[in-house]
């Protein structure tokens, strides 16, 4: 029943990450079977509004998923789903806020130097316990005040009362479609499109118009040109494509090529990274150049020194998305490791 994975996909938000799959698991099998006692009792499939009120008789996803909780001893069980939702909402809204006040300031900085950079990535862990602190005081205080006053904070109540399974979150289909092994005719088409995408990076030097198109006349008539950073970029990119399609011709030919393996993803995006800090390390962080500096400095000087200054820029803030994008993704393969090695030690 759709009703229910969607159900289940809310709990598993809020359980336990370490235990989560073994939870979801032995949740579903409970909740199966008391629709299968449900259906058997009308003698039909239950409608929509009848899954909807067995749903609603349950409880709510977080009230369900605190059933799996250790026992907190601060917060208690009815404040306590709603507090680690709204912990993990503003460590992470701090964290994104933090990081693109933190890009703009070291941005405007007259030079770039890597001592703020630095500076800025270990303050980042006080941050996040700053927060953490005052959201579990603002939590232990309204525990402290529920637990004698109950009658007076009637959103806690009411945040679990006027619930509705109407309300649930469409299922994931992206991870639901992660969990399906790739089809052999999809594995053979990414391997025959990384041949011809290698072909079309190999004809950019001797045919530029293939990646700038009608823009290839207007860069030769133009006074600036590109510096030789774009070259060392450029077969940065090549070798990247050709290391890639290596592997993928690796894994059709030995017959791996139904999962990809993480750690092989990791290492692309890991080597996607040399690429840009190639360009972040210009001499001068210089991207562009006069053709005829003698003759065109004073016309298009301004206009060369503020291009180079905004490609730079860019390249900073695309380099800062990939990290954090890829931290995340270790992250994620970490804790999933983490999970599964304490689900096969219970």
């Amino acid at each position: 029943m759709e009703l229910l994975d969607r159900y289940l996909q809310a709990v598993k938000k809020h359980l336990p990450w370490e235990r989560q799959d073994d939870i979801l698991a032995e949740l579903r099998a409970n909740l199966e079977s008391q629709l299968e006692d449900r259906e058997a009792e009308v003698g039909r499939p239950l409608t929509t509004a009848e899954a909807e009120a067995w749903l609603k008789e349950i409880g709510p996803p977080m009230q369900m998923a605190a059933r799996y909780q250790p026992q907190q001893y601060l917060i208690g069980p009815a404040v306590f789903p709603m507090y680690w939702y709204v912990l993990r909402l503003a460590c992470g809204w701090a964290l994104v806020i933090y990081s693109i006040v933190s890009a703009v300031q070291i941005l405007s900085e007259s030079t770039l130097g890597w001592g703020s950079v630095l500076a800025a990535i270990l303050r980042m862990p006080w941050l996040l316990i700053s927060t953490a602190a005052w959201i579990t005081l603002v939590f232990a205080a309204l525990e402290f005040m529920y637990s004698r006053y109950p009658q007076n904070f009637p959103i806690v109540t009411r945040h679990f009362g006027d619930w509705s399974p109407a309300t649930l979150p469409p299922l994931d289909k992206r991870a639901a479609q992660g969990m399906k092994p790739r089809s052999y005719a999809k594995a053979v088409a990414e391997v025959v499109f990384g041949f011809i995408f290698l072909a079309w990076l190999l004809l950019i030097p001797n045919h530029p118009y293939v990646i700038w198109g009608p823009g290839a006349n207007y860069l030769q008539s133009s006074p600036f040109a590109l510096t030789p950073v774009w070259v060392q970029f450029y077969w940065w990119v090549v070798g990247l494509n050709i290391v890639q399609l290596g592997w993928r011709c690796a894994d059709l030919l030995s017959g791996a090529w139904q999962r990809p393996r993480p750690m092989q993803q990791i290492a692309i995006k890991l080597m996607g990274l040399v690429p840009l800090v190639v360009l972040l390390s210009a001499q001068d962080q210089l991207f562009l150049r006069l053709k005829h500096p003698a003759l065109d400095e004073s016309r298009y000087g301004e206009t060369l020194i503020a291009t180079n200054h905004g490609i730079h820029y860019a390249l900073l803030i695309v380099s800062t998305i990939v990290t954090l994008q890829l931290v995340w993704e270790i992250g994620q393969m970490g804790i999933n490791a983490y999970r599964k090695r304490i689900g096969a030690t219970q």
